[in-house]
C-alpha cells in the first residue's frame, strides 16, 4: 500500500508543475499590468517602472516563473495587491467555508445517489425505476447556476424559508446550518444524478452474477443479498465516479459560492480575477489544483483497499 501511495504522489508532481505553469502563463496574457494596478491610476511612469523592477516584472518570463516556483516551494504565495495581506492568509481564511460546503454536499448527495441507483436496479423496468432515472437525467442536465437561481428565487425570496446570502456562522450553529442548506443543495443537486445512474448500472451487472444467485439459494433475505453481496461488489466503479465528480465539484463550488456570496476559495478566486489581484488568483488556482490531486489520490487509495489487485499493477 505504501508503495502504491508513493507512486501516485510521484505521478502528481508533473501535474502540479503543469498547473503552476498554465496558471502563471494565463495571468501573463491578461491585458493588465500588475504594477499599474498596484501603483494606482494617478501614479507616474517612473513609479510604475520602479514597482515593476521591485516585483521582477522587467525580467524574462522564464526567470519570473523560476522565482515564482521558488517562492511557492518555500510556502510564500506573495501578497494581495488589493488588501496587502499575505495570499496564504487570505486562502486560509476561505478554505474552511469551502470545506464546509463540500462536506455538506457530500453528506446527503452520496447516500441519496447510491440509494436511488440501488432501488432503480432492484425494480428495473418498473415505475420506480423510470421515476428515479428521470430525476437522474434532470440532475445531470440542469446547470448549477440554474438550480441555484431557482432555489434563491423560490425558497429564499418568495417563500423566505431559508437565507440565501453569506455564511451565517460556524457549522455547529443553527444559523450556520440554515445558511448552508441552499448552497449545499445547489452543489449536490448535480452530483446525485451521475451517482444514481452509475450505481444502477453496476448493481444490475452484479445482480446477475453467480455468487448472488448462490446467496439467494441459501435463503438470505433480498435486502441482505442486495446490500452485502451486490452493492458491496459494485462499489469500485461507483467510488471512481465519486472521486472524479468531487473534483468537478470544485468547479461547481466556484459558481455556487459566487451566487450565494459564500466566503470560500471559489468566490475569492472570482473576486481576485475581476479585481486583477494576480497573486491571490494564482494562489487560489494552486489550492484548487492541489485539492483535486489530493482527492484523486484518496480515490486511488480507496480503490486499492476495495480491490487489492490494483496494488500489484
Amino acid at each position: 500500500m505504501g508503495r502504491h501511495i508513493v507512486q501516485r504522489l510521484l505521478l502528481s508532481v508533473p501535474v502540479l508543475f503543469g498547473v503552476l505553469l498554465i496558471g502563471f502563463l494565463l495571468l501573463q496574457v491578461v491585458p493588465t499590468d500588475p504594477a499599474v494596478v498596484l501603483a494606482g491610476p494617478m501614479a507616474s511612469q517612473d513609479i510604475i517602472d520602479a514597482i515593476r523592477r521591485d516585483l521582477g516584472l522587467d525580467q524574462p518570463l522564464w526567470y519570473q516563473f523560476g522565482l515564482y516556483i521558488g517562492r511557492v516551494l518555500q510556502g510564500d504565495l506573495g501578497k494581495s495587491i488589493i488588501s496587502n495581506l499575505g495570499v496564504a492568509e487570505e486562502l486560509a481564511r476561505t478554505m474552511g467555508p469551502t470545506l464546509e460546503l463540500l462536506v455538506a454536499c457530500l453528506v446527503w448527495a452520496i447516500p441519496l445517489g447510491i440509494a436511488m441507483g440501488t432501488v432503480a436496479a432492484v425494480y428495473r423496468g418498473k415505475l420506480v425505476d423510470r421515476i428515479i432515472m428521470a430525476f437522474s437525467v434532470a440532475g445531470v442536465s440542469i446547470p448549477v447556476f440554474f438550480l441555484g437561481l431557482v432555489l434563491i428565487w423560490y425558497v429564499g425570496y418568495k417563500l423566505q424559508w431559508l437565507p440565501f446570502t453569506g455564511r451565517g456562522g460556524p457549522l455547529w450553529s443553527w444559523e450556520g446550518i440554515q445558511h448552508l442548506v441552499l448552497p449545499a443543495i445547489t452543489l449536490g443537486g448535480v452530483f446525485v444524478g451521475p451517482i444514481a445512474r452509475m450505481t444502477r448500472t453496476t448493481v444490475l451487472e452484479v445482480l446477475g452474477a453467480d455468487y448472488v444467485r448462490t446467496a439467494r439459494a441459501k435463503g438470505l433475505s433480498e435486502p441482505r443479498v442486495v446490500v452485502r453481496h451486490a452493492l458491496r461488489n459494485a462499489l469500485i466503479p461507483i467510488v471512481t465516479l465519486i472521486g472524479l465528480q468531487i473534483g468537478f465539484l470544485l468547479g461547481g463550488a466556484v459558481v455556487t459560492e459566487t451566487m450565494f456570496s459564500w466566503p470560500g476559495v471559489g468566490r475569492l478566486a472570482v473576486g481576485a480575477i475581476l479585481s486583477r489581484d494576480f497573486p491571490v488568483a494564482q494562489g487560489a488556482i494552486i489550492v484548487l489544483a492541489l485539492a483535486f490531486l489530493l482527492i484523486n489520490l484518496a480515490v486511488d487509495v480507496l480503490y486499492a483497499v476495495l480491490d487489492p489487485r490494483v496494488q500489484k499493477r
